[in-house]
């Protein structure tokens, strides 16, 4: 692994504060592309490691960093990252952001242009920088969600990174990624805990059970092996959410017992036919399209704007491969760029158009 600089300069300087699992794995990452990495930990044995095992280039405040990730459990984000923006080297160009899984309570306490919240739907059943792994983004969704106070600038440097990481970024309101991520993350970990627990319970009246426990019941409760460490956080700062798709997965596991109960086969079929089609048109990892477009539209010069339009494009589920946002110097106005994939382009100009933006969609080759 080498951290050696880029041709024609010094390498781009990067902190990463929590040196496990996912720091860790920033670190490699960033490395591999010619980053050169500070490190940071609370547990200074860890951060030590992760110097030996070569996540990091070297161990210190890194406050000279262009970008920062804290990668530190959810609670310690919002004093660790506002200490680096107030201390920060470069006050007006260092970009922050963090990897918690919960980010409402994030971004409510870190309002500021250079601070964006993130969450890399990544992870392994390996924990602590020993697991590090410099691909362990590519092909993951990395959650974004800028506010109407972030420095479109700030947030077009970290989409670019987590880019070159391998990552597909989509951009989301804080609150509408906490809803989701209940469904689709935070429920099933606990679920998966729930009948590893009840597999093991099981266990010690009979000690075959474990042994019969084949492909399917490894594949569900996979997850169960993960850091527990970090989940009351996550439990405690997204519990509404949670505590939400937990009634409605016991509504459903009700309904789904009465029918089992009553000998209920079409209804049985049903459901199970419709959980095989929907599980078979899961989205696979999205990739680059072959063919990009350009859409440029006049914007005001105001606070909001790039939440405005990354959230339209999020809500039609559109993915943002670049973006800029040129200022005029005639007037508070500019022309904010994305760059989409050319197939839907139309879609999303069409959305702009309805709330009345003009836009112009150029093909790139």
């Amino acid at each position: 692994m080498s951290g050696s600089p880029p041709i024609g300069g010094a390498p781009r300087r990067a902190l990463v504060v929590g040196t496990g699992l996912i720091g860790g794995s920033l670190g490699t990452g960033l490395r591999r592309r010619g980053w050169h990495v500070t490190g940071r930990d609370a547990d200074a044995g860890r951060a030590l490691r992760a110097l030996e095992v070569g996540a990091v280039d070297e161990l210190g405040e890194g406050l000279d960093a262009e970008l920062v990730f804290v990668a530190t459990p959810v609670a310690a984000v919002p004093a660790v990252a506002s200490a680096i923006l107030a201390e920060a080297d470069r006050p007006d160009t260092v970009v922050v952001t963090d990897v918690s899984g919960v980010k409402v309570p994030v971004v409510e306490a870190v309002r500021h242009p250079r601070f964006i919240g993130g969450h890399p739907m990544a992870g392994s059943e390996q924990s602590g920088i020993e697991g590090a792994d410099p691909d362990l983004f590519v092909g993951a969704t990395w959650v974004l969600t800028p506010t109407v106070e972030t420095d479109p600038v700030a947030f077009a440097l970290l989409s670019s990174v987590v880019a070159e990481l391998g990552a597909d970024v989509i951009a989301l309101p804080a609150a509408d990624h906490d809803r989701l991520v209940a469904v689709v993350s935070h429920v099933p970990h606990l679920v998966a805990a729930t009948l590893m627990n009840a597999a093991a319970e099981g266990a010690k009246a009979d000690g075959a059970l474990l042994r019969l426990a084949a492909g399917g019941f490894r594949d569900m409760t996979r997850v169960a092996a993960g850091q527990p460490s970090i989940w009351p956080d996550i439990c405690a700062d997204n519990a509404d959410a949670i505590v939400t798709g937990l009634d409605r997965l016991l509504d459903d596991l009700a309904s789904l017992r009465d029918k089992v109960a009553g000998g209920d086969r079409p209804g049985l079929l049903e459901l199970l036919q419709r959980a095989s089609t929907a599980r078979r048109e899961l989205p696979t990892s999205a990739t680059r399209p072959e063919r990009l477009a350009e859409l440029r539209v006049p914007v005001p010069d105001r606070q909001g704007v790039l939440a405005e339009f990354t959230g339209l494009a999020a809500d039609l589920g559109v993915n943002i491969y670049d973006l800029d946002i040129a200022h005029s110097a005639e007037g508070p106005r500019g022309v904010l760029t994305l760059v989409v994939g050319a197939d839907e382009a139309d879609a999303l100009r069409k959305a702009i158009d309805e709330r009345g933006h003009s836009c112009t969609v150029i093909p790139l080759s």
